[in-house]
């Protein structure tokens, strides 16, 4: 009841969005929403406008007035001052687990390294979708849908450009995005050879 279904955390600056099921998320948690095409309510998957966000009133009140204590040190706060707390709660990395990997290993791993094994909608935002669902998922809930945007999986790729949109982009997708790119580009190459790569796979039959 008072816990954003997106961050899963006590809610901040709730409001009420325009999905037609008075769904209710933290405004910050709506900010990439924005950028859609197609912004789609996490929970029901209508359509809502990000301009039209309402403030959710009553449940702000309610935050203000119910209290409940921290897990961590068992002090008694209102909701809106405890999601402030647990942040800075001096008891919270001492009651945590100390995290050790499984095995040791010689190799690095970039931080700045690109996912490219799954992808965000680029029209309704729903993310964790891996090539072939990405596609599967465009083709049965965005077939009509008009609007140009960025493909996702070309912005993963070296060569990606954020600002380049696809006119249509299901044509794309269907066309150029057909197989895994870890199968046939070996991203250790230059642009220009992966590009090249890829784009004969991509004609393939």
């Amino acid at each position: 009841q008072f816990t954003c279904p997106i961050c899963l955390e006590i809610f901040l600056e709730p409001v009420k969005i325009s999905c037609g099921n008075d769904h209710v998320y933290c405004a910050g948690c709506l900010e990439g929403y924005k950028e859609l095409a197609e912004p789609r309510c996490p929970q029901c998957r209508n359509i809502f406008k990000p301009s039209q966000l309402k403030k959710a009133s009553e449940l702000n009140k309610l935050l203000k007035k119910k209290k409940s204590c921290c897990k961590w040190c068992g002090k008694s706060l209102t909701l809106i001052q405890l999601r402030e707390h647990v942040s800075s709660c001096e008891k919270v990395d001492t009651s945590l687990p100390v995290f050790k990997p499984v095995k040791q290993t010689s190799q690095s791993f970039p931080s700045d390294a690109p996912n490219r094994a799954t992808f965000k909608c680029p029209y309704c935002g729903q993310c964790n979708l891996d090539l072939a669902a990405l596609v599967k998922h465009c083709n049965n809930i965005h077939r009509d849908s008009p609007a140009k945007v960025v493909c996702p999986v070309c912005l993963s790729m070296p060569w990606g450009d954020p600002n380049r949109t696809s006119g249509n982009f299901l044509q794309h997708l269907n066309l150029r995005h057909k197989f895994e790119y870890d199968t046939y580009v070996d991203y250790e190459q230059d642009d220009e050879a992966m590009l090249e790569a890829a784009l004969r796979a991509s004609l393939q039959d």
